[in-house]
């Protein structure tokens, strides 16, 4: 195997002549594999290779605020930890693969813990901060908190997720 091309974590470098500049944070958005309804990113406000930060407001139109809850509608957990998931794991990533020159393209969350401490409500807007804990050998482990905009804690946890080649190259 042709190990001369390789970083420290074993994952091959694109072939470049000179080393890629740093995403800036309005290229990271672009670059997620998600789209509306489900994209629950709005803004990357700082990102370096330890760290990044951004939001999201939970639009009151949003689908499963219909039937969750009926008479109150609330923002499901789930939702919650996929903002976190997109912001905290998948948009770091993406800044990381392009600082390291990775022949990777994709994030795929492999585990999740979450605590729930605080609701968030239709219309409110939520901050994410992530700190890397570890990348190497493809994995991506960060802990996630977010916030309100009062800087309530809403929950934090840990969450991890491994860089893929899609199978078409794109």
């Amino acid at each position: 195997m042709d190990n001369g091309n390789r970083n420290q974590s074993g994952w091959r470098r694109k072939p470049s002549i000179a080393k890629l500049k740093a995403l800036a944070p309005n290229e990271i958005i672009p670059k997620l594999p998600y789209s509306q309804p489900f994209l629950f990113v709005d803004e990357i406000s700082a990102v370096d290779d330890s760290n990044i930060e951004g939001a999201f407001t939970f639009r009151k139109e949003l689908a499963f605020y219909d039937g969750h809850f009926k008479d109150k509608p609330v923002t499901p957990g789930v939702i919650l930890m996929e903002c976190c998931a997109q912001i905290g794991l998948v948009c770091l990533g993406i800044y990381l693969i392009a600082q390291n020159q990775l022949e990777a393209n994709q994030i795929a969350m492999t585990s999740s813990e979450m605590e729930f401490l605080k609701a968030v409500f239709p219309g409110e807007t939520v901050k994410v901060v992530s700190e890397k804990v570890y990348f190497r050998f493809g994995k991506l482990k960060c802990r996630v908190k977010m916030f309100d905009t009062s800087e309530t804690l809403v929950c934090q946890g840990t969450l991890s997720g491994m860089i893929v080649k899609s199978d078409d190259g794109e």
